[in-house]
C-alpha cells in the first residue's frame, strides 16, 4: 500500500533499524520502544490486521515472531518478552504488527498495557465463554 509506513519498510524505500529480513516478513526496532531492543515484526503484504492475514501465512510469520522472541532476550540480557499486537484500537499503523518487548522482572512494566477486571460472577464468566464459543462456530 502506497501511503503505508511499513510498507515503505518492507519495500526498502523507508529507512529502518532492521534486525531480520526473510520471506516471512521483516522486524525492526521500533522507534519509540517500551524498552530498549523492542522489536515490531511484520509480514511482507499489506494485512491491516491480524483477522485479514492469509492462513497460509501463519505459520511462517508466527515462526518468525518466536524467533525473535528467542533472540531478543539473548541480545539484550533481558530474563524473557512480551508478545503483543493490537488490532485497529491502539493500532497506530494499519499494518499488522508483533511487538516483541525484552522485559526482566522489576523493569516497572506493571499495568503498562490493560486495566484488569473481574467478573461479577461465575455466571457471568460462563456468559462471556459461551458467547466467544457461539462466535467461534
Amino acid at each position: 500500500m502506497a501511503d503505508c509506513l511499513f510498507c515503505g519498510i518492507v519495500a526498502g524505500t523507508t529507512p529502518a533499524f532492521t534486525v531480520v529480513d526473510s520471506p516471512d516478513g521483516i522486524g525492526f526496532l521500533d522507534i519509540r520502544p517500551v524498552f530498549k531492543g523492542h522489536v515490531l515484526v511484520v509480514p511482507r503484504p499489506h494485512v491491516p490486521e491480524l483477522t485479514a492475514l492469509d492462513p497460509a501465512l501463519l505459520p511462517g510469520f508466527f515462526a518468525l515472531v518466536q524467533r525473535v522472541a528467542a533472540a531478543v532476550p539473548a541480545a539484550t540480557d533481558a530474563k524473557g518478552t512480551f508478545v503483543a499486537m493490537n488490532n485497529v484500537v491502539s493500532q497506530s499503523v494499519p499494518h499488522l504488527h508483533a511487538h516483541v518487548v525484552p522485559r526482566t522482572k522489576g523493569d516497572g512494566l506493571r499495568g503498562f498495557f490493560w486495566p484488569r477486571t473481574k467478573y461479577a460472577s461465575d455466571d457471568e464468566a460462563a456468559s462471556y465463554a459461551s458467547r466467544i464459543a457461539a462466535a467461534l462456530g
